[in-house]
């Protein structure tokens, strides 16, 4: 094993008390199936394998994605490297073709029906860690989580995790089956769950996978482009939050440069920092954004820049709009 090999594989997280040991950032593909404008397939692919070859593992999609069209692409970036990779899947959400919502369907047989189609799609045998993307309201969690413990007996299954959901949930599925992680929003704009939700998966032995670590592109001074644009239609981009934030972002980046920083790897410094047991999930759809977020890792942050930061960014408007987040069980209280 060489120097590098040796120092990649003991830079490593483990996912809770049962789960994988996993590098430090994973990488998100749903930036790669159009929610945030324009993507390049090739670009996408080529971001996926450089993400590998820089020793990132966990990948983490889902088959509502592009309605299949990122299992697929993650499928092809993965073709004979699937034991470099850990999958992580999210299932449950209804899409019509025009891309409209229709909910979740978390009932058990929905539950098997997902996954066979999961596994075609990204042509594997199995996966590392399935989830439902959110809590579907008709169905108990423990329904659910008792139908993926029964894929996990079958082989379909390694690990099983949740996704925005609250500390009851947390608990209720954690009592059928041991549950990995919990994939939850969380950066220096979004710190809801620190109050009830970090101490209760550090009881239980579970990890967390933070999606969300820019905001949606917001701390990096990303904007929407144009109507399609999932981020078009949230609180922060808009209207006078709008005007707010980039106030706050600007210090953010003048902060960042300071400290010979770019934005982005300041916002994933912050939460590697803030929470060093937990790992960061970093939306790159390019090669260049993979190389600037994988650039945190040797720029960590002291005590004083945590406090300092604290002060200084306070986003303004909540992560969704008000329907979104009454749906959203992780943030009942």
């Amino acid at each position: 094993m060489s120097t590098h090999e040796s120092k990649k594989t003991q830079q490593t997280v483990k996912l809770g008390a049962t789960g994988p040991e996993v590098f430090p950032l994973g990488l998100g593909c749903m930036g790669m199936s159009g929610m945030y404008g324009a993507t390049d397939d090739a670009e996408s692919i080529r971001t996926i394998q450089a993400a590998i070859d820089r020793g990132v593992t966990l990948i983490d999609t889902g088959d509502f994605y592009g309605m299949g069209h990122n299992e697929l692409l993650v499928g092809r970036a993965i073709a004979g490297r699937r034991d470099k990779v850990q999958l992580s899947v999210k299932f449950g959400a209804l899409r019509g073709p025009d891309g409209q919502w229709y909910g979740n369907d978390t009932r058990p047989a929905a539950v098997k029906n997902f996954i066979s189609y999961s596994l075609t799609r990204l042509g594997v045998d199995y996966l590392d860690i399935y989830r439902p993307a959110r809590l579907d309201p008709a169905v108990p969690i423990e329904d659910t989580i008792g139908a993926i413990a029964d894929l996990v007996k079958a082989g379909y299954v390694r690990h099983i995790g949740l996704s925005e959901v609250g500390v009851e949930t947390i608990r209720r599925a954690h009592r059928v089956h041991p549950i990995v992680d919990l994939q939850i929003e969380y950066s220096l704009a979004s710190r809801g769950p620190e109050a009830e939700i970090f101490p209760v998966l550090n009881e239980l032995g579970i990890s967390a996978t933070l999606y969300g670590v820019f905001s949606r592109g917001l701390l990096t001074g990303s904007k929407p482009q144009g109507p399609k644009d999932f981020r078009a239609h949230l609180p922060r981009f808009t209207g006078t939050n709008r005007e707010k934030n980039e106030e706050v972002v600007n210090a953010f980046h003048r902060f960042a440069q300071e400290r010979d920083m770019t934005p982005g790897q300041l916002a994933v410094a912050w939460v590697l920092a803030r929470q060093p047991a937990f790992v960061p999930v970093v939306g790159a759809k390019t090669i260049a954004q993979l190389e600037d977020s994988l650039g945190a890792l040797a720029r960590p942050l002291s005590k004083d820049d945590l406090t300092a930061l604290d002060a200084l960014v306070k986003i303004s408007g909540e992560r969704y709009n008000p329907a979104q987040m009454k749906h959203l069980d992780s943030e009942h209280r």
